[in-house]
């Protein structure tokens, strides 16, 4: 039963009021498949499974054929969950489609579609069949005929008697589409009687028919004859992507033929097409888009050969791109849903709500499978579903609309109780109840309302800026929102506090070993705040416990100077003074530089000692820096800092590490980190406040367990660069011949100051088969590129997009073209010369191209002297040309046809030698003899060319 809009408003205000009641509408987790049913099997029954997960649980109704099934009918159908249980299936009554509606209070699903099919075989008719009378020699076939039936079959036949089963070989084959027994060539031995055996694969139910008695006539025997193809596949056969599919091909010829496959397109086989049956069956595994095309058997024999041609073209049924999630949207406002799916031929889509067809209206559209429905009440929530479907089949993609309406509460987003801030400061005061619709929001200072000014604003999303901020602005603040279904309130104290000051900071000092001096740290802080002081040790928080012989912390409550006592050379370094407070914080530095003598080496020891050697080591700090300091690249707001790290000799013992500082160009003080893996040769600082192709100045030390060495020279680095943010326009594509597309755009605006333009990435794919695209990318100053290897006559789609070392943009919008048909593979035949001393005169066959070729636009002539590679070319229209060339040495000539998709196959070289008497002849078929001749063969018209000398 569905819920009222008040009480869908009800539950919305418990949810929000107590959370504890979690609805949810279906969802499947089971839904039925296509099932197959063998009539006469021992199970009386069969399930279709349901079950879907919601709360409230879901239950279930079924449909047959678009018509609701009587689940009262108990001797019939049994519901079991979700799942439907047919009790002694019947065929007449029970084919066709099922599908499963999962309801509960908050909407209906539907299932996908399951098909229920009964697999039956039937006996064949008793009556004797007719003695069939051939000669020898002579090729024949025995029909079949299979029994009324439902279900795969199997076809074989039996010789004689069972169980002596015909053995298929190259002159005998036994067709799995007709079930029909083809004998090329008939023998004596092959005289007897046939039977042919069906079986069902899916019951494995055997029937057999009655014997076809073969005999032979006796008025002589069967001459020699061409192939004839009696088993061929059809013109043209649809496939499904990953099907396995199998192309039957047998002729009936005297001799026996040899059957053998290729595609029309001349492209060889994938290593996974098979070829089984002595060559009468051709598999093709796995069938993909790759594998489309016209396919040709050629039986061939010494008198003859024959063709079979069929083109195999690729569908797939729709699979999701973009699925639809649950959405919850506040009353009033819009929702944009879209699902994609791609698939062969490309899916529409509808929409249900609740298990029906959505009913579109001004409010509700439906436009390229996106579904938009303005202006939200509590009565659009349900249950949705998006269908993308073609003629291969359909999927169901669901999702739950709740549309909520609640009144203002703060009881899961309460406001801050004390917000403390400076004097002269910036602050914001939040306001976000949770309410649905959005709430209007308005401020109160004690009992006065607040307008805005030049220093006060109200935010978009509720909140309160003040700008700054000054000791008036102390007090209570509350945010009243309020909006159709109620009011709340919800208040906050701000408290302004004046900023801390360091007044008596620490400065740069130079001491002797041994000495004691005290580093100054006194501020001036606001007596409302507590005030805390820690100091840091070349980029380490000071151990007052550990190092306390040395370090003591002195000074009253606004004081936190610090005293080191016998100062030892380790004490050298940065020193940093941190004061905060519970609003702000401030620091202070000072370098401390200690003189005298070093101390001796530590852990010394004694290594490897031999006779005339020894090793010795010990440990002092690092005294060699990284080299190679550099960096750049990276991702948006990220700084990469490298260097090559130091070797392990020059470290100076254990606890070794970098200490990388960097800055930005002009400013003084420095960010440290610490890189603890003495291998590592690169950091990356990632911060959103780094600006993209910033120079910032970098420097790197080394430190170890004994303390810190000393820092690389500084050296300057850009920060990362910003990836482009536009998309190339005015993008075409072109194709140029039946494997290249050309594609072209304009270059995006791009300043030097945004880094450096690395190139541009152009992505293409066919048949809308966009999650399998290929890519190609060129220089930056680049405005086109070519795709090769393409495939012919085939649409491509391609985009464009920019990129750089931070990374690539937004693409382009799609554009596609076409790849011209492929170039004749026919020659120009019969070409024929004659030749005089100065010139050539050539005559040729026009070819002809085949339908899935290119239309010739004309020849092409190439020739060139035996001792020169160097190739010349005459184009023309004609099926004739006149070339002016002093045959004065021997030339090589060829003839191509030219398409729209290149040049077609070469006719055979024609070698026309040096003229030594006054005129010539000669042909394809007599390429290397000379033949004296009376006269020229007739030229109609001629294309005539200028001699290149």
């Amino acid at each position: 039963m569905m819920l009222s809009w008040k009480q869908l408003i009800l539950l919305s205000f418990i949810g929000c009021l107590g959370g504890e009641l979690l609805l949810q509408g279906p969802v499947f987790i089971r839904e039925p498949s296509n099932s197959i049913f063998p009539v006469g099997s021992e199970d009386k029954k069969i399930t279709l499974n349901c079950e879907a997960r919601g709360n409230p649980s879901p239950h279930y109704r079924w449909q047959l054929n678009g018509s609701d099934i009587n689940l009262s009918m108990e001797y019939r159908y049994k519901l079991n969950g979700g799942n439907l249980v047919v009790i002694n299936p019947n065929r007449n009554w029970d084919t066709g489609s099922y599908q499963c509606f999962a309801t509960n209070s908050l909407g209906t699903i539907v299932s996908r579609e399951a098909k229920l099919q009964f697999a039956y075989l039937e006996n064949f008719k008793t009556k004797m069949r007719s003695t069939v009378s051939v000669r020898e020699g002579q090729g024949v076939v025995l029909l079949c005929g299979p029994p009324p039936h439902s279900g795969e079959l199997s076809y074989a036949w039996i010789f004689n008697e069972y169980p002596s089963f015909v053995e298929e070989d190259s002159r005998r084959f036994v067709s799995q589409e007709t079930g029909h027994l083809y004998i090329a060539k008939v023998e004596p031995s092959d005289v007897g009687n046939y039977t042919c055996v069906v079986t069902s694969t899916v019951t494995n139910a055997r029937v057999l028919g009655s014997p076809t008695p073969l005999v032979l006539r006796s008025d002589g025997v069967m001459g020699e004859y061409e192939p004839k193809i009696e088993v061929q596949f059809p013109e043209t056969l649809p496939a499904a992507k990953g099907a396995t599919v199998k192309l039957e091909c047998f002729a009936l010829g005297n001799p026996v033929p040899q059957i053998n496959w290729r595609r029309s397109d001349g492209l060889p086989f994938s290593s996974k097409i098979k070829l089984r049956k002595f060559n009468g069956v051709l598999e093709i595994p796995n069938f993909q888009q790759e594998d489309t095309g016209s396919y040709e058997c050629i039986a061939e024999n010494s008198r003859g050969s024959n063709v079979a041609r069929g083109r195999l073209t690729y569908y797939a049924k729709p699979h999701w791109v973009q699925l639809i999630k649950d959405v919850e949207i506040a009353v009033e406002d819009s929702l944009f849903w879209e699902c994609r799916a791609s698939g062969k031929p490309k899916p529409s889509y509808r929409w249900l709500k609740n298990g029906e067809a959505l009913v579109l209206e001004e409010r509700i559209q439906i436009e390229n499978g996106a579904l938009t429905i303005s202006n939200l009440n509590v009565t659009d929530s349900g249950m949705f579903q998006c269908i993308a479907e073609n003629k291969h089949g359909l999927v169901y993609s669901s999702a739950e609309l709740k549309v909520v309406a609640s009144a203002p509460d703060f009881s899961k987003t309460p406001m801050k109780k004390l917000i403390q801030v400076q004097v002269g400061s910036m602050v914001s005061l939040d306001c976000k109840p949770r309410a649905s619709p959005k709430p209007l929001c308005s401020w109160k200072k004690g009992d006065m309302i607040i307008q805005e000014n030049e220093r006060i604003s109200f935010l978009k999303d509720g909140g309160l800026k003040i700008a700054n901020v000054t000791k008036a602005d102390v007090g209570t603040y509350t945010c009243i929102a309020e909006n159709q279904f109620g009011k709340a309130n919800g208040t906050t104290h701000l408290v302004v506090t004046e900023p801390t000051r360091i007044t008596l900071a620490p400065s740069n000092m130079d001491v002797s070993v041994g000495e004691s001096v005290i580093l100054p740290c006194q501020v001036q802080h606001d007596p409302l705040l507590d005030i805390m002081f820690t100091w840091y040790f070349n980029g380490a928080l000071t151990d007052f416990k550990k190092d306390g012989s040395h370090f003591e912390k002195v000074g009253g409550s606004s004081s936190g100077d610090l005293m080191i006592r016998n100062i030892q050379l380790k004490h050298s370094g940065k020193y940093v003074c941190m004061v905060q407070t519970g609003v702000d914080s401030v620091s202070s530095a000072a370098d401390l530089i200690v003189r005298g003598s070093p101390g001796p080496p530590e852990n010394v020891k004694v290594d490897e000692i031999t006779d005339t050697t020894a090793q010795l080591s010990w440990k002092e700090v690092p005294e060699v820096p990284p080299s190679e300091v550099s960096g750049g690249g990276g991702s948006r707001s990220e700084l990469v800092i490298t260097w090559d790290p130091v070797p392990e000799e020059l470290q100076n013992g254990e606890g070794f590490g970098y200490v990388v500082a960097f800055r930005p160009l002009g400013v003084t003080n420095w960010i440290q980190t610490v890189v603890t893996s003495p291998d590592t040769p690169r950091y990356v600082f990632r911060n959103e406040s780094i600006m993209p192709f910033s120079l910032y100045e970098v420097k790197v030390g080394v430190y170890n367990n004994k303390g810190e060495g000393p820092f690389s020279p500084v050296t300057t680095v850009f920060s990362a660069e910003e990836e482009p943010t536009i998309a190339p326009s005015q993008v075409s594509a072109n194709s140029l011949s039946s494997s290249e597309i050309e594609v072209s755009w304009n270059t995006i605006p791009w300043k030097l100051s945004n880094g450096h333009l690395l190139g541009y990435e152009v992505r293409y794919w066919n048949n809308g088969e966009e999650e399998s695209s290929s890519k190609v990318k060129v220089a930056g100053n680049e405005t086109s590129a070519r795709l090769r290897g393409l495939k012919s006559n085939l649409a491509y789609y391609t985009a464009v997009r920019a990129y750089n070392s931070a990374g690539a943009g937004p693409f382009s919008t799609t554009v596609n073209a076409t790849t011209k048909k492929t170039p004749p593979s026919q020659p120009p035949g019969n070409v024929v010369w004659n030749a005089t001393d100065t010139k050539v005169l050539l005559n040729w066959e026009q070819v002809k191209a085949m339908e899935n070729e290119s239309e010739v636009t004309g020849y092409k002539v190439f020739y060139r002297t035996s001792s020169q590679n160097n190739v010349q070319v005459l184009n023309t229209n004609k099926t004739s040309a006149e070339l002016l060339l002093p045959v004065k040495e021997d030339y090589i000539i060829e003839v191509k046809a030219t398409t729209d998709g290149g040049d077609g196959a070469s006719s055979e070289q024609i070698r026309i030698p040096r003229i030594t008497n006054m005129d010539a002849r000669g042909s394809t078929s007599a390429i290397s003899n000379v033949h004296a001749v009376s006269s020229y063969i007739p030229v109609v018209l001629f294309f005539v060319v200028n001699a290149l000398w």
